[in-house]
């Protein structure tokens, strides 16, 4: 009986392949629901989206040449090199017709064009190792590229779902933590237009620089773990608690880009007096995407994984982190207490993930369980204690961070310390074996 999923044909087996199929289903059945919602409500859906990325103007220039990217992993040099040609051409062509028949200017069809091209083709076309690579690639690719859609379309169902946003809690929780969004603000207008070009541009490219770090990962094969399956997990658990902590942000509550819903021009030269914390009305369309940070969690997991990398990664990864930490609190877009949460839950998910060859020992069952513990700490705190928070800032102050300060600490001597250093016991990391010496003759 052969259970290969290959038919002597070479044709693609869908009895072999139940778990994919069935996955396939659900994230189509996912997408077409999403794109009703959209349709419902009057705002691009998923498929509409994904549609202008084949034939029409893509909403981002970047994102598909970074799923491309990740697709080109499976595939030879040879073959790498051909899809990249054609996926260049196509996009010039579409830029050429864009430009020539409506002015505007946008890259992006080719790229997704070609991807899934080599989908198709991988799996009617080719065989075992070969097939397996390159449908993984495609693969992980086309889900970079999907999880941005679904995500636009969920920061829309935040606006629709929750009227009231809980940023009077949030800004007094901040408090103990010195306001560093109004801090940052300050230092941002002092660094002018170029400053602000450089952490904006670094803020939006957040995903280019993920693909950098992947393909360094990814350039000799496919390891046990790599950034993008933490990237993907972020994406996937960080977005649920948008609805169930609705928050809009420092220049959305209270600065100019609240467009009328705010509470007033606060923001970033007076912090609000606020004193008896209520849930406020928000009609404005900014999503309700603050707490966690996701910037924060994606970019520290940047970080993480290029601390193993050559010297211009390292820095890169630190260069980015800190960049995209300034401009989350210089831009308005987040508190300091968002931050914290983001990097609790960074480290929470990268735990579950990394190293698998360790397996599920006490060291992870104890990161994943008191990260998870300290992340719904924090929300219970900044959403129920956020008037006893600012009252006693130097209580709070060091506890907040204390707390994050564990999680960080524990992460480090159970992935990074020195094997057989005190840390790197206490977080399972053993001594590596001695190689034994045998004597001459």
């Amino acid at each position: 009986m052969n259970d290969s999923p290959v038919s002597g044909t070479g044709r693609f087996s869908l009895r072999s392949h139940p778990v994919l199929i069935s996955a396939g289903v659900a994230l189509a059945a996912v997408l077409v629901a999403l794109q009703l919602v959209a349709l419902r409500f009057g705002f691009e859906g998923p498929l509409h989206s994904l549609a202008k990325d084949f034939v029409g103007t893509p909403k981002s220039m970047s994102l598909p040449w970074a799923g491309f990217a990740l697709a080109l992993v499976g595939l030879t040099n040879p073959q790498r090199i051909r899809a990249l040609v054609i996926a260049v051409v196509l996009d010039l062509l579409f830029a050429a017709g864009r430009l020539l028949f409506d002015g505007s200017v946008a890259i992006g069809n080719g790229p997704t064009i070609v991807l899934t091209g080599i989908g198709l083709y991988a799996a009617l076309a080719w065989t075992g190792e070969q097939r397996r690579s390159a449908l993984r690639g495609v693969g992980l690719g086309a889900l970079l590229i999907l999880a941005t859609k679904v995500g636009d379309v969920w920061l829309q169902i935040t606006v629709l779902t929750r009227p009231l946003v809980l940023d009077e809690y949030v800004q007094l929780a901040d408090r103990a933590l010195g306001n560093p969004s109004w801090v940052m603000g300050g230092v941002v207008d002092a660094l002018g237009g170029v400053g602000y070009g450089v952490l904006h541009w670094v803020y939006i490219e957040l995903p280019v620089a993920a693909i950098v770090v992947a393909l360094y990962q990814l350039r000799n094969g496919w390891p046990s773990h790599y950034l993008v399956r933490t990237f993907l997990l972020i994406g996937l658990i960080g977005p649920l608690f948008y609805v169930l902590f609705p928050v809009v942000g420092p220049d959305f509550a209270f600065g100019a880009a609240g467009e009328g819903a705010q509470l007033g021009n606060y923001w970033p030269t007076v912090v609000p007096n606020v004193v008896d914390p209520v849930a406020i009305p928000f009609d404005s369309p900014a999503p309700r995407n603050c707490m966690p940070s996701l910037h924060t969690a994606w970019a520290l997991a940047i970080f993480v994984h290029t601390r193993g990398g050559p010297r211009w990664l390292r820095w890169g990864g630190a260069f980015w982190l800190v960049c995209t930490l300034m401009a989350t609190l210089g831009f308005g877009y987040h508190y300091g207490v968002d931050l914290v949460a983001g990097v609790v839950l960074c480290l929470t998910l990268e735990s579950a993930l990394r190293d698998p060859e360790r397996g599920w020992g006490r060291f992870r069952i104890r990161l994943v369980l008191g990260g998870t513990i300290a992340f719904v700490a924090l929300l219970l705190g900044y959403r129920y204690l956020a008037v006893e928070i600012a009252e006693y800032p130097l209580v709070f102050g060091p506890l907040i961070l204390g707390v994050m300060g564990a999680v960080v600490i524990g992460f480090y001597a159970s992935f990074f310390a020195a094997p057989g250093s005190a840390l790197g016991r206490w977080g399972g990391r053993a001594e590596p074996e001695a190689v034994p010496v045998h004597a001459a003759g």
